[in-house]
């Protein structure tokens, strides 16, 4: 079910992208942060579904707060001519990193576990 959903939403997403306007090059920095904020929540709620404490209030307040507070910064660096936005993408970026890691592990050793049942399985079933 899960699989159908995220094949499901890749050709949403990619029909949405084909047809969707070119995004000016003056606002292109603020969607971009906002979209790495966007993405660090995501990682983080999917994790913390895996985790078995998702709290649906804490992931929207954390989306549109990452996406609000990237943005701000974005826009205080351009008016004091300072990259500041850069330490937000060097964060949210080693967020996602770090979830994306955790999350991969958890499904490594759920698959490792998979196997090694299925090993002491065929043992006990041959003895």
């Amino acid at each position: 079910m899960i699989l159908i959903a995220i094949i499901v939403g890749c050709i949403v997403g990619a029909l949405i992208g084909l047809f969707a306007p070119m995004v000016s090059y003056t606002y292109s920095g603020y969607l971009a942060i906002a979209i790495i904020a966007a993405l660090d929540s995501v990682f983080g709620g999917i994790l913390a579904t895996l985790k078995k404490n998702f709290n649906l209030t804490i992931f929207i307040t954390g989306f549109f707060g990452n996406a609000i507070l990237a943005i701000l910064l974005t826009l205080l660096g351009q008016k004091l001519n300072v990259d500041i936005y850069l330490a937000a993408i060097v964060v949210f970026v080693g967020r996602i990193f770090t979830n994306l890691a955790i999350i991969r592990r958890y499904y490594v050793d759920m698959v490792m576990k998979k196997i090694e049942d299925r090993k002491e399985k065929k043992e006990t079933n041959n003895k």
